[in-house]
């Protein structure tokens, strides 16, 4: 199996991780829209406030950020400065790419995914839940979802410096640009 064949399988893979949390993300957002027009309606019309449904709307929007955010970066769609980016040829910005998710991402995801982990655990430990009476409960179940989506966003990214690698070394540099296609 060549080298090309290797990065590109192990890109697909983790492209498809990404698409994953991508639908589920697209999933979320009609949740809570839902839960946002069920809680107006309740509100203003039966004069019913449910402080478990306002909190489940944080909840739901936590999530779909954090897990929209590793679609962002395997979609090229995250916030980049482009002064000097776009200005390069196409070799230079593969090389940022690279760089970039080396020596920024990586480390920072990892580091926040590690101490994700023990801030859930220490939140499970303690039984902890809402301070409001008719809150939710596993308060836990939300933070569990930082430590998860800062591992997905590492994939991600690793996907995307495969892609990068594979474009760079291989020559394919068609790859580089095969950011919005469906795997």
């Amino acid at each position: 199996m060549s080298l090309s064949a290797v990065l590109r399988y192990l890109e697909r893979l983790l492209n498809r991780v990404s698409a994953l949390l991508g639908a589920v993300s697209a999933v979320l957002l009609v949740v809570l829209l839902l839960n946002v027009f069920y809680d107006v309606l309740m509100r203003y019309l039966f004069n019913d406030v449910s402080i478990g449904m306002q909190e489940l709307e944080w909840h739901v929007f936590s999530a779909l950020f954090l897990f929209g955010v590793s679609y962002g970066m395997r979609c090229d769609g995250h916030v980049r400065v482009d002064l000097i980016y776009e200005r390069l040829p196409l070799r230079g910005r593969i090389w940022i790419d690279i760089l970039g998710f080396l020596v920024f991402v990586l480390p920072f995801v990892l580091v926040v995914g590690y101490y994700g982990v023990h801030f859930t655990m220490e939140s499970f430990a303690l039984g902890e839940r809402s301070g409001d009476p008719g809150g939710l409960m596993y308060r836990w179940a939300v933070k569990a979802l930082i430590p998860i989506s800062f591992f997905a966003m590492a994939l991600s990214g690793l996907g995307v410096t495969l892609r990068q690698l594979r474009s760079r070394y291989t020559g394919d540099l068609d790859a580089s640009s095969t950011t919005h296609t469906r795997d």
